[in-house]
């Protein structure tokens, strides 16, 4: 930019020829020039407040238009923000079939320590010590005098235990919220549910995650935020897995017993109405898995679908089941069953003498070996092999459970006649107790395959038909009569009709090395109401006994039935079920024609 000089050269001659002040012309070019850097500086002011008040005219339409979107939208809580990855901590709640809690959340508090602002860090690892005795002073010592920043000290805490480490007064140790995992009802139903841990964990919250039974199966339903805190409802009655417990736990100490299962199934559904296996634990402490001895020594092992055993007598239903659908015989055909019945190097027994010849229906009733072998051989092998896999025993059962897939059962290497003939009677094949569960079911319900599930459903189930109908009416009058008038006549509850089958198996050998002499798994697998079932109950005892008429006894009629029968007196009214007076069969249902 070109400057006008304060004193030009010509004017200041001019003016002073002219006799003028030349100072006036410096004073005059000087006004002039400020004027011009005013007039500058104005129109810059002006250009600058116009931009800022299209600013600020911006700023406050978009707010207003915000303003205006929030008014007309849903209201919405805001979420506390911190520094982080996030963690989600809600979890759903978990409910039986009428919507009782099994597991929910509590609000609680976890416990962390930074050394470098503590105090007196020796008395505080003392003081800590004396609230929680699991906790080590000296460790605690060493860690608060280490060079560590940050110690965890307690994942979760009582509101008492959190009071009294407040009353230390120690400003090194800290509290942080978190949710953790409650079972307001103990152990109840403890191997269903599993259990559940911490995750992922800050000082600002816990990612509580499944470990077991249903809490992994489940574990991103119950996570998602999509399903907007749903609960999981089970077919579980808590009422009727309360009562099915406290029976069985006294059954199982009454027959010295050291282990136990029961399930409880609806036959038409599939639902599973109680599932127990004892010894059990309580999921808020859930004990650390065994890591050395016997899988099934533990109290966190599922006896009930993890447990395969085999099931004795428990099988020769399906064998007569089979023979009679496939019209090889009917009940009534008589079977030669003197023994021993040799094969190659083995032989085959029954428990007592029946004679040279017994019915289909007295074989099942007064439990042949040696008549289900006859029976099993003109079935064959392959016959029987498909018909057993089509009531779901050679394969884990889809149970809602991550512990089903580990209930596998053990096959014979080879199928052959002498598999079939010792499979027909319940050895060499071994199956868990939720595996005969659904079998019974799927036989006795009118004969169309039911899948176990824990899940509340809204109906039957409509499976493929394993047995016709004919079949399946025979079969409960079979069962019935074995309580009537057979081995399990101590399952006899007044007014509910209970049918089932008895079996004893001896047990083998944790290293494989042939079966016990004294020991046995005793199982009974029974229905209720058998003229018109609705459930059927399978009780399985390990290694029980009772000296009862001067003897010791271990079969399953004198150790399972009866603890069957006192879980069905129990719990039969609680499903609903009035006693009534059993109808006389009709003609038509007697069937002892092909």
């Amino acid at each position: 930019m070109t400057r006008t000089p304060l004193r030009p050269l010509a004017r200041i001659l001019e003016a002073r020829q002219k006799g003028e002040n030349p100072d006036a012309i410096e004073r005059e070019n000087i006004r002039l020039r400020h004027e011009e850097m005013r007039d500058k500086a104005r129109v810059r002011a002006e250009g600058r407040l116009l931009v800022l008040g299209v600013f600020f005219f911006c700023a406050f339409f978009l707010v207003g238009l915000r303003m205006t979107h929030l008014s007309g939208s849903a209201v919405e809580e805001p979420n506390n923000a911190y520094l982080g990855p996030s963690i989600t901590a809600q979890r759903a709640d978990i409910t039986d079939r009428n919507g009782r809690i099994l597991a929910t959340n509590l609000v609680t508090n976890s416990l962390y320590a930074q050394p470098p602002v503590m105090v007196d860090r020796v008395g505080a690892a003392k003081a800590l010590a004396a609230i929680f005795p699991d906790l080590n002073e000296d460790r605690l010592i060493e860690k608060f005098t280490g060079e560590r920043t940050f110690i965890w000290i307690k994942r979760k805490l009582s509101p008492e235990q959190m009071q009294a480490v407040h009353d230390i007064g120690e400003p090194g140790l800290l509290f942080g919220p978190r949710e953790m995992r409650l079972y307001p009802n103990g152990s109840v139903a403890a191997h269903v549910l599993g259990g559940a841990s911490f995750g992922r964990e800050d000082v600002h919250a816990a990612e509580v995650i499944g470990t077991a039974g249903v809490e992994k199966t489940f574990d991103e339903y119950l996570r998602d935020p999509a399903n907007n805190g749903a609960p999981l409802q089970l077919s579980l009655d808590l009422t009727i897995q309360a009562a099915a417990e406290q029976v069985l736990n006294g059954g199982m100490r009454l027959m010295k017993a050291k282990g136990a299962a029961a399930v409880l199934m609806d036959v038409h559904t599939g639902e599973i109405v109680s599932l127990v296996s004892l010894p059990d634990f309580d999921p808020n402490d859930r004990p650390r898995p065994l890591t050395e001895g016997v899988a099934s020594d533990s109290p966190l092992f599922n006896r009930a679908v993890q447990g395969v055993y085999e099931l004795g007598s428990t099988f020769k239903i399906f064998t007569a089941a089979q023979a009679l659908d496939a019209r090889l015989m009917n009940r009534e055909t008589m079977i030669d069953i003197r023994g021993p019945l040799r094969w190659g190097r083995f032989r085959i027994s029954d428990f007592h003498d029946y004679g040279a010849q017994l019915s289909v229906s007295d074989i099942i009733v007064r439990s042949s070996n040696i008549g289900t072998a006859r029976i099993a051989q003109q079935i064959g092998p392959a016959r029987q092999r498909a018909f057993l896999g089509s009531l779901g025993l050679l394969e884990p059962t889809p149970v809602e459970m991550v512990e089903a897939s580990g209930g596998r059962p053990l096959l014979p290497p080879n199928w052959s006649e002498l598999s079939a003939m010792t499979i027909s009677y319940g050895h060499g094949l071994s199956t868990s107790p939720m595996h005969l569960a659904a079998a019974y079911a799927s036989l006795l319900n009118g004969g169309t395959r039911v899948m176990p599930t824990l899940l509340l459903q809204d109906g039957p189930q409509h499976g493929e038909r394993v047995v016709s109908t004919d079949t399946s009416a025979i079969v409960r009058d079979l069962l019935r009569q074995v309580v009537v008038r057979g081995t399990a006549s101590f399952g006899e509850v007044p007014g509910y009709a209970v049918g089932g089958k008895t079996g004893t198996a001896d047990k083998p050998r944790e290293n494989g090395g042939g079966y016990y002499d004294d020991k046995v798994i005793a199982t009974f697998a029974s229905v209720f109401p058998a003229n018109d079932p609705k459930y059927v109950l399978i009780v399985t005892l390990d290694e029980p006994e009772v000296h009862t008429l001067g003897e010791m006894r271990r079969t399953a009629g004198w150790t399972a039935v009866p603890v069957a029968a006192e879980i069905i007196r129990r719990v039969a009214p609680l499903l609903g079920l009035r006693p009534q007076i059993e109808p006389s069969p009709a003609s038509g249902i007697t069937l002892t024609s092909n």
